[in-house]
């Protein structure tokens, strides 16, 4: 696994600490928000599914305030996006959320090595997804170099690309996310 160069992950850690002392950001409260959403998320695909089962258009209504909640609260995590990114963010947190259950009952039925490949992945997107949202990467500069891996342009405070790796994007964005994690404090 190619390794993240010290400056890239710098860079990622400067930009988190300046977000949050300008209190346009609290990572802890966002994980912990995020993982809200994809339950809601989780809620609407089961409101979609009973409506489905029974024909009772209650569930309808229910799926609809809980899809409303579930905008409402994105968009304190999703400040700018464009294009496509408000609905690649949603359905990056629902492939997590849905990897992640797949992986725990693996793991119930005793096949720990499908658990963490299912975790692995599912820790894989939601990396991506506070990549995306932290502005530490821009799509239009991810660039398909080879089958698995991309060429990555991450993003410093100017705007400006600075950073440019061949290593898969899952990779990169899973090391910087979690180095910023690790340095939040509650």
């Amino acid at each position: 696994m190619p390794k993240v160069k010290q400056d890239d992950i710098q860079q990622f850690l400067d930009k988190v600490k300046k977000m949050e002392k300008g209190h346009q950001l609290d990572l802890s409260s966002g994980e912990d928000l995020s993982i809200g959403i994809m339950n809601l998320i989780s809620m609407e695909e089961h409101f979609f599914f009973t409506y489905g089962k029974t024909q009772d258009k209650k569930y309808l209504d229910l799926l609809s305030e809980v899809r409303e909640m579930r905008k409402d609260l994105l968009k304190r995590i999703i400040k700018d996006y464009e294009g496509e990114v408000w609905c690649i963010s949603k359905h990056l947190l629902a492939a997590s959320m849905r990897l992640m259950e797949v992986g725990t009952k693996s793991l119930t039925k005793g096949d720990n090595k499908d658990a963490e490949d299912l975790f692995k992945k599912s820790y894989q997107l939601y990396s991506l997804f506070w990549g995306l949202n932290l502005g530490a990467v821009k799509v239009k500069d991810v660039k398909a170099e080879t089958k698995d891996k991309k060429d990555i342009e991450f993003v410093s405070e100017d705007k400006k690309p600075k950073v440019k790796g061949s290593v898969s994007i899952f990779e990169k964005m899973s090391e910087l996310v979690q180095k910023a994690l690790d340095c939040c404090k509650e």
